[in-house]
Protein backbone atom coordinates (compact mmCIF):
# COMPACT_ATOMS: atom_id res chain seq x y z
CA UNK A 1 0.00 0.00 0.00
CA UNK A 2 0.77 3.39 -0.61
CA UNK A 3 1.65 6.33 1.70
CA UNK A 4 -1.38 8.20 -0.07
CA UNK A 5 -2.81 10.24 2.97
CA UNK A 6 -6.65 9.31 3.72
CA UNK A 7 -9.61 11.12 1.56
CA UNK A 8 -11.22 13.70 2.89
CA UNK A 9 -13.86 16.47 2.81
CA UNK A 10 -10.98 18.83 2.19
CA UNK A 11 -10.67 16.40 -0.81
CA UNK A 12 -13.64 17.08 -2.50
CA UNK A 13 -14.81 19.81 -4.90
CA UNK A 14 -17.84 20.83 -6.20
CA UNK A 15 -17.61 18.24 -9.79
CA UNK A 16 -16.43 15.04 -8.11
CA UNK A 17 -15.43 14.11 -12.18
CA UNK A 18 -12.37 16.42 -10.84
CA UNK A 19 -11.44 13.82 -8.28
CA UNK A 20 -11.97 11.02 -10.96
CA UNK A 21 -8.91 12.63 -13.03
CA UNK A 22 -6.56 13.40 -10.28
CA UNK A 23 -6.91 9.66 -8.52
CA UNK A 24 -7.05 8.99 -12.35
CA UNK A 25 -4.07 10.59 -13.09
CA UNK A 26 -1.52 9.43 -9.42
CA UNK A 27 -2.61 5.87 -10.93
CA UNK A 28 -0.88 6.38 -13.88
CA UNK A 29 1.94 8.27 -12.36
CA UNK A 30 2.63 5.20 -10.26
CA UNK A 31 3.39 3.11 -13.88
CA UNK A 32 1.07 0.59 -12.83
CA UNK A 33 0.18 -1.59 -15.56
CA UNK A 34 -3.62 -0.56 -17.12
CA UNK A 35 -4.65 2.20 -14.57
CA UNK A 36 -7.12 3.05 -17.02
CA UNK A 37 -8.99 -0.58 -17.43
CA UNK A 38 -12.37 -0.76 -15.42
CA UNK A 39 -14.91 -3.34 -14.76
CA UNK A 40 -18.58 -2.63 -17.17
CA UNK A 41 -21.44 -3.61 -15.58
CA UNK A 42 -24.97 -3.77 -17.78
CA UNK A 43 -28.30 -5.93 -17.78
CA UNK A 44 -30.01 -6.15 -20.36
CA UNK A 45 -34.02 -6.57 -20.73
CA UNK A 46 -34.13 -9.72 -18.68
CA UNK A 47 -32.17 -8.24 -16.04
CA UNK A 48 -29.22 -10.29 -15.76
CA UNK A 49 -25.89 -9.13 -14.93
CA UNK A 50 -23.09 -8.80 -17.11
CA UNK A 51 -19.42 -7.64 -16.21
CA UNK A 52 -16.11 -7.35 -18.08
CA UNK A 53 -13.09 -5.30 -18.49
CA UNK A 54 -12.83 -2.29 -20.71
CA UNK A 55 -10.24 0.68 -21.49
CA UNK A 56 -11.52 4.14 -19.81
CA UNK A 57 -10.17 6.22 -22.91
CA UNK A 58 -12.33 9.77 -21.75
CA UNK A 59 -12.85 12.16 -19.30
CA UNK A 60 -14.58 15.33 -19.65
CA UNK A 61 -17.24 17.55 -18.37
CA UNK A 62 -20.13 15.35 -20.27
CA UNK A 63 -19.42 12.15 -18.49
CA UNK A 64 -16.67 8.74 -18.99
CA UNK A 65 -16.09 7.10 -22.13
CA UNK A 66 -15.21 3.58 -23.68
CA UNK A 67 -15.59 2.25 -27.17
CA UNK A 68 -16.18 -0.87 -28.23
CA UNK A 69 -17.95 -3.28 -30.68
CA UNK A 70 -21.42 -2.63 -30.66
CA UNK A 71 -22.44 -5.95 -31.58
CA UNK A 72 -21.05 -7.72 -28.45
CA UNK A 73 -22.80 -8.66 -25.03
CA UNK A 74 -22.17 -5.36 -23.57
CA UNK A 75 -23.58 -3.64 -26.64
CA UNK A 76 -26.44 -5.46 -26.88
CA UNK A 77 -27.15 -4.88 -23.53
CA UNK A 78 -26.80 -1.36 -23.16
CA UNK A 79 -29.65 -0.93 -26.64
CA UNK A 80 -31.74 -2.64 -24.48
CA UNK A 81 -31.08 -1.28 -21.41
CA UNK A 82 -29.01 2.14 -21.42
CA UNK A 83 -27.54 2.06 -18.03
CA UNK A 84 -24.35 0.84 -16.40
CA UNK A 85 -22.06 0.80 -13.46
CA UNK A 86 -18.08 1.34 -13.88
CA UNK A 87 -15.52 0.26 -11.29
CA UNK A 88 -11.86 1.26 -11.08
CA UNK A 89 -10.07 -0.28 -8.94
CA UNK A 90 -6.47 0.24 -8.48
CA UNK A 91 -5.18 -2.22 -5.71
CA UNK A 92 -1.55 -0.40 -5.55
CA UNK A 93 -3.14 2.63 -4.31
CA UNK A 94 -5.70 1.13 -1.82
CA UNK A 95 -8.22 3.17 -4.10
CA UNK A 96 -11.47 2.33 -6.00
CA UNK A 97 -14.19 4.51 -8.34
CA UNK A 98 -17.75 3.47 -8.34
CA UNK A 99 -19.57 5.77 -11.64
CA UNK A 100 -23.27 4.70 -11.94
CA UNK A 101 -24.90 6.38 -15.06
CA UNK A 102 -27.02 6.77 -18.26
CA UNK A 103 -25.59 5.52 -21.31
CA UNK A 104 -25.74 6.84 -24.77
CA UNK A 105 -23.63 6.31 -27.76
CA UNK A 106 -20.76 8.56 -28.80
CA UNK A 107 -21.72 10.28 -31.82
CA UNK A 108 -20.11 9.28 -35.55
CA UNK A 109 -17.66 11.88 -35.28
CA UNK A 110 -16.12 10.82 -31.38
CA UNK A 111 -16.47 7.41 -32.36
CA UNK A 112 -14.01 8.28 -35.52
CA UNK A 113 -11.87 10.72 -33.92
CA UNK A 114 -10.73 7.86 -31.87
CA UNK A 115 -10.55 5.04 -33.87
CA UNK A 116 -8.29 6.68 -36.24
CA UNK A 117 -5.95 7.25 -33.44
CA UNK A 118 -6.05 3.65 -32.57
CA UNK A 119 -2.58 1.97 -33.42
CA UNK A 120 -3.03 -0.04 -36.81
CA UNK A 121 -3.09 -3.56 -35.42
CA UNK A 122 -6.04 -2.25 -33.56
CA UNK A 123 -7.77 -1.12 -35.76
CA UNK A 124 -7.36 -4.45 -38.43
CA UNK A 125 -8.35 -6.09 -35.12
CA UNK A 126 -12.24 -4.21 -34.76
CA UNK A 127 -12.49 -5.65 -38.03
CA UNK A 128 -11.47 -9.26 -37.38
CA UNK A 129 -12.95 -9.92 -33.74
CA UNK A 130 -16.98 -10.58 -34.26
CA UNK A 131 -17.33 -10.14 -30.27
CA UNK A 132 -19.57 -12.65 -28.41
CA UNK A 133 -19.55 -14.72 -31.03
CA UNK A 134 -17.94 -18.87 -30.70
CA UNK A 135 -15.08 -19.77 -32.98
CA UNK A 136 -14.09 -22.92 -33.95
CA UNK A 137 -10.57 -22.10 -32.44
CA UNK A 138 -7.93 -19.20 -32.51
CA UNK A 139 -7.20 -20.19 -36.53
CA UNK A 140 -10.22 -18.71 -37.36
CA UNK A 141 -9.67 -15.26 -35.33
CA UNK A 142 -5.64 -14.88 -37.30
CA UNK A 143 -7.49 -15.91 -40.63
CA UNK A 144 -10.18 -13.02 -39.87
CA UNK A 145 -7.33 -10.82 -38.67
CA UNK A 146 -5.04 -11.43 -41.70
CA UNK A 147 -8.32 -11.46 -44.45
CA UNK A 148 -8.74 -7.43 -43.14
CA UNK A 149 -5.33 -7.17 -42.95
CA UNK A 150 -4.51 -7.99 -46.75
CA UNK A 151 -7.99 -5.78 -47.41
CA UNK A 152 -6.37 -2.58 -46.13
CA UNK A 153 -2.84 -2.91 -46.92
CA UNK A 154 -2.05 0.99 -45.72
CA UNK A 155 -2.97 3.14 -42.79
CA UNK A 156 -6.39 3.76 -44.50
CA UNK A 157 -8.83 1.51 -42.54
CA UNK A 158 -12.17 2.87 -41.57
CA UNK A 159 -13.97 2.49 -39.32
CA UNK A 160 -16.34 -0.63 -38.45
CA UNK A 161 -20.50 -0.01 -38.91
CA UNK A 162 -20.80 -2.07 -35.65
CA UNK A 163 -17.62 -0.02 -33.84
CA UNK A 164 -18.05 3.03 -31.46
CA UNK A 165 -17.89 4.94 -28.11
CA UNK A 166 -20.23 5.18 -25.30
CA UNK A 167 -20.92 8.15 -23.26
CA UNK A 168 -21.59 7.25 -19.09
CA UNK A 169 -23.18 10.58 -17.79
CA UNK A 170 -22.65 9.65 -13.89
CA UNK A 171 -25.71 9.93 -11.86
CA UNK A 172 -23.81 8.46 -8.90
CA UNK A 173 -19.85 8.61 -8.14
CA UNK A 174 -18.52 6.76 -4.85
CA UNK A 175 -15.08 7.11 -3.99
CA UNK A 176 -13.31 4.48 -2.16
CA UNK A 177 -9.40 4.97 -0.49
CA UNK A 178 -8.02 1.84 2.38
CA UNK A 179 -7.23 2.60 5.69
CA UNK A 180 -5.80 0.77 8.40
CA UNK A 181 -9.21 -1.38 9.20
CA UNK A 182 -10.22 -1.00 5.33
Amino acid sequence: MTDLPALTTADLTDDPLELVVRWLAEAEATGMVDPTAMTVATAGADGSPSARTVLLRRIDAEGLRFYTNRESLKGRQLAENPRAELLLFWRELGRQIRVRGSVEPTSLADSQAYFDGRHRGSRIGAWASRQGTILEDREELLAAYASRDAQYPGNDIPLPPYWGGYLVQPTAIEFWQAGEYR
